[in-house]
């Protein structure tokens, strides 16, 4: 019964560390909240210092999904093992609907965003100080 006992307050104190943890990165991450149009983001330039962030990306009137891709500025946007896979929103973003990507950490440096479904431009500049 003692073990039983030791085995069930020791899950608990593990299951309360993890949730306790989760709280804490909740806290230290940040939201990059950004728009996308027919055609284009309606943030085309943003500045952010170094930190972990989560892309949450809306779909105001496509007409189709929406995606997101961000890269570090400089390397080849067409391949994808050079884009930022934590960045991509969890699921295609339809219209009128907003999705997030997983946390992300950007180290100091320029970025480059864009929308592989929506043809936006590539231009789109995240700059991290």
């Amino acid at each position: 019964m003692k073990k039983l006992v030791a085995l069930v307050v020791l899950a608990l104190g593990v299951s309360f560390s993890a949730s306790a943890q989760d709280k804490m990165t909740k806290k230290t991450q940040k939201t990059i909240s950004l728009e996308q149009t027919p055609g284009e983001f309606t943030q085309k330039q943003i500045t952010v210092s170094e930190g972990t962030y989560v892309f949450e990306i809306a779909n105001n009137a496509v007409g189709h999904d929406v995606g997101f891709v961000l890269v570090q500025k400089g390397k080849d946007i067409s391949k994808p093992e050079n884009h930022i896979q934590t960045a991509y929103v969890t699921e295609v973003v339809a219209t009128g609907k907003t999705q997030k990507s997983k946390p992300t950490t950007l180290a100091k440096g320029e970025y480059v965003y864009f929308c592989p479904m929506n043809p936006t431009a590539t231009d789109n500049t995240l700059t991290v100080k």
